[in-house]
């Protein structure tokens, strides 16, 4: 069990990151980078921001959500509202060295943090900014998915009754793609030394994806809709079935290998002949197994009613078919041997505040580093450890900024 926070090892080590963020996306970006090996340090207010407390929380009100996604940074708590607090901020962010000088914020970026500002302190600077739409208008996950499309296509009822994913994928998508921009950012002030500010929205993530994956074009080239087809693969093979005890399966065949497997497995080989030469199907072409998937569907549906989830894991597991279990969260964690100390993502960390519970490393294995784990910090637990060891604050000096509420740490 790991019970302890410190900078971690990686293929990130020496670079500092300054990050100023809440919710989701830019706290991502963050922990991304800090289990990469970064040292990110995130600054909040004192007490908290608007997310320290966000759900879920334990039953003391300590949020898990904010251990979550904040895994081994380290915590300065500063009152950026005072002219002092704005100033350690602004030193801290334009810090000089090679490796500093690296800003992540979803804050809007105005006053004393607004990029010409800061640039004045560090002309190689680099900020990327996170916003909701790319005019700087708020946006969150929530407006944002209603906008392109999915809800449309995602529920029973779609068609006549929208319903919003309940993964926010757009604010998870933009902090990955965050610590892409910083590190591309990165890479070329190192190659010109000019730095930059960059601007990712949570919008024009989910427009472009919407648009790398074909729904544009099938509207502008084909002049049609992504039909609401509940849970079937679109093009291809996919559905889910309910099983003999109650549970339920989503099976994939979207590729001629898996195909074979699945009929195999299930030993249907003379029902989907009959079907490609009834009506002129080729099982091997994906389109024929989209058109089919109804007829297709029936003699799976009846060969997963009739076995326990148990004895289709065994058949199918035997035969390498591409399938798996719905499991509920509570399931995922009492079941599933990938959410275990067995898969070495995980370790059981001790979270002050929280308690003890799995927690994720990085979910990139790198070879010339082993896998690490790190804690969250606690707010301002790094507050005088930054000071000193980063603005080269004397004691006393440190002493009159938490007298004057400038700053906090554990014992304020």
């Amino acid at each position: 069990m790991f019970d302890w926070w410190c900078i971690m090892t990686g293929v990130l080590s020496g670079m500092r990151v300054v990050e100023g963020s809440a919710f989701v996306a830019a706290p991502t970006c963050g922990m991304t980078l800090a289990q990469l090996g970064a040292d990110v340090i995130r600054f909040d207010m004192i007490g908290g921001g608007i997310d320290y407390k966000r759900w879920p929380v334990t039953a003391q009100g300590n949020s898990i959500y904010w251990a979550g996604l904040n895994k081994g940074k380290r915590s300065i708590a500063v009152d950026f509202r005072k002219p002092e607090g704005q100033e350690i901020l602004s030193n801290l962010i334009t810090q000089p060295g090679e490796d500093r000088g690296i800003l992540l914020t979803n804050f809007p970026m105005k006053g004393w943090l607004s990029y010409d500002t800061l640039k004045e302190k560090r002309a190689d600077l680099i900020a990327l900014n996170i916003l909701g739409n790319p005019d700087g208008s708020v946006a969150v996950d929530y407006t944002v998915n209603a906008a392109v499309g999915f809800p449309y296509v995602t529920g029973p009822d779609a068609e006549t009754h929208p319903v919003n994913h309940v993964f926010p994928g757009w604010d998870v998508s933009t902090g990955y793609a965050a610590a892409t921009g910083l590190l591309g950012a990165e890479r070329h002030r190192r190659l010109t030394g000019e730095g930059q500010y960059v601007s990712l929205s949570l919008a024009d993530m989910a427009f472009a994806t919407v648009g790398n994956l074909g729904y544009i074009g099938e509207v502008q080239i084909n002049g049609t809709s992504r039909p609401h087809i509940d849970n079937d693969v679109y093009g291809s093979y996919g559905r889910d079935f309910p099983t003999k005890d109650g549970r339920q399966v989503m099976i994939i065949a979207v590729s001629v290998p898996q195909w074979k497997k699945l009929v195999e497995a299930t030993g249907t080989e003379t029902e989907m002949t009959a079907l490609e030469r009834e009506h002129g199907y080729d099982f091997r072409q994906d389109k024929d197994r989209y058109e089919a998937r109804d007829a297709i569907s029936a003699h799976l549906a009846a060969w997963c009613a009739a076995r326990t989830l148990d004895e289709i894991r065994t058949v199918f597991d035997a035969h390498n078919v591409c399938w798996g279990p719905y499991q509920t969260f509570t399931q995922m964690v009492e079941e599933d041997p990938r959410a275990t100390t067995a898969n070495p993502l995980f370790a059981e960390i001790d979270q002050p505040g929280v308690g003890t519970y799995l927690a994720p490393g990085s979910p990139h294995k790198f070879g010339a580093f082993e896998r690490e784990h790190a804690r969250a910090p606690v707010l301002g637990e790094h507050t005088d450890e930054i000071l000193s060891g980063e603005l080269g604050l004397s004691e006393g000096e440190i002493g009159k900024l938490h007298d004057a509420g400038v700053v906090a740490g554990l014992d304020d």
